[in-house]
This record gives structure tokens, C-alpha cells and sequence, in this order.
């Protein structure tokens, strides 16, 4: 089914927003790897995919998974397709869960795609990494590779369901290798220092402006605000 989707919707895609991509070269041809990218708009699961010759395992908020009527069962089916997996993001588990699952995609050879900032940006900006991606590099010895969506946010603002038509821009960096940090998995000094310096990396490729503080904390004060 995902191969099929590839070949249908992908196709249809691909003329529509037309993706310019570089440094596709940088994505291993066999074996594990992490790619770690920014996150601006919902579409970037679709698009990050569109462009790769391999598949690429997301994990997904269970809501997509849960929702009635046609558009909930459409949505559904969409997930299940592309290999997407549900995570209950509101449990106490809900980190391990995502990390067991990033794990045992790797330990399969395999490519596992994650978003450093646990949430969309709120504006545009980039914001601190969790230490997710750090963990998962360190246990598996996968190389990280940094992936730039540099448009789908103008494309797609928040609140907007399609996306504007437009060329979609996606940059992959050079791997990132953790290997001198082998052993230290759970020193959290290492695993902040390592998520960093994934959050550099993207930060130079995509020339967003950096802030020092979790998506997600600023987006329940704009919530806050707005009740």
C-alpha cells in the first residue's frame, strides 16, 4: 500500500508542488539512520517521503488514527498506509513508547524520521531540541541526518488544511556521527550536548532564527492567552 500511494498520490505531487531537493546524497542507500528534521507544517510527513527512494517510518500522534466519519476513516487508512505509527502523546509512556518504536525501526535497518522539536513551531522559528533524538543515536549507533523542509510553513500556516500551491524545498545535511559518545547513553550532559548539536546543524540549514526554549511551552502560553 505504501508503494502504491507512492506511485499515485506521490506522483500527483510531485507535479503539483514540483520539490526541489537538495543533498538527497546524504541519506544512506541501505542501513539505519535517523533523520531529524525541523517541523513547520503538517504536510512535512508527506513531503519528507515524496523524496526518498527508501521509506521512512513517523511516529503519530494516536489521534489520526482515532477520528469518525469518512474523513477520520480516510485519515486513518492514510496513516496505516505509509507505515505511520500511533503514539498516545497525552500518557506518561508516551516518550518511551515513541523511543522503543525509533529503536526497533533502526535495529532493522531501517529509516526512522523524528522531529527534535516535538511540535510543529508555533512561528516559524526553531526551537530546543528533547534529547529523544540523542538517546535513539546513542543506543542504535545510527547516524543522524539533518533534514531542512524550507518552505511547507508558507505553504501551509497553521489553521490552513491544503497547502497553498507552491514548490516544496527540502535540504538533507551531511550525517551526524555519535560514535566518540558510545556508552554514554542516559548521561544527560551527553545527550543535551548531542541534541544540540543536531538543533546546529539544522539551524545553519535552514536559517531559521534559534530561540532556547520547547515549542511546546510557548504554544500553551499563547493558549493560555487565548482562553
Amino acid at each position: 500500500m505504501w508503494w502504491f500511494l507512492k506511485a499515485t498520490l506521490g506522483s500527483l505531487l510531485w507535479v503539483v508542488y514540483r520539490p526541489k531537493v537538495d543533498g538527497l546524497e546524504h541519506v544512506p542507500d541501505d542501513g539505519p539512520a535517523i533523520l531529524a528534521s525541523n517541523h513547520l507544517a503538517v504536510t512535512d510527513s508527506f513531503f519528507m517521503p515524496l523524496v526518498l527512494t527508501r521509506r521512512v517510518t513517523f511516529i503519530a500522534k494516536e489521534e489520526y488514527f482515532t477520528g469518525t466519519g469518512f474523513k477520520g476513516w480516510f485519515v486513518r487508512t492514510f496513516m496505516n498506509a505509509v507505515g505511520a505509527i500511533p503514539v498516545d502523546r497525552a500518557g506518561g509512556d508516551a516518550a518511551n513508547v515513541s523511543l522503543d518504536t525509533g529503536k526497533r525501526i533502526l535495529t532493522e535497518g531501517r529509516l526512522f524520521g523524528i522531529y527534535p522539536e516535538g511540535t510543529r513551531s508555533p512561528d516559524g522559528r526553531l526551537y530546543r531540541g528533547k534529547t529523544g533524538v540523542a538517546r535513539l543515536a546513542l543506543q542504535t549507533g545510527a547516524p543522524v541526518v539533518p533534514v531542512a523542509m524550507l518552505n511547507t510553513g508558507e505553504l501551509q500556516p497553521i489553521g490552513r488544511r491544503i497547502p497553498r500551491i507552491g514548490r516544496v524545498r527540502i535540504k538533507f545535511g551531511p550525517p551526524l556521527d555519535f560514535h566518540r559518545y558510545s556508552g554514554l547513553v542516559g548521561d544527560r550532559f551527553i545527550e543535551r550536548a548531542v541534541t544540540d548539536e543536531v538543533m546546529d546543524a539544522l539551524r545553519e540549514l535552514t536559517g531559521q532564527d534559534y530561540v532556547d526554549e520547547y515549542a511546546a511551552n510557548v504554544k500553551a502560553r499563547q493558549q493560555k492567552k487565548e482562553q
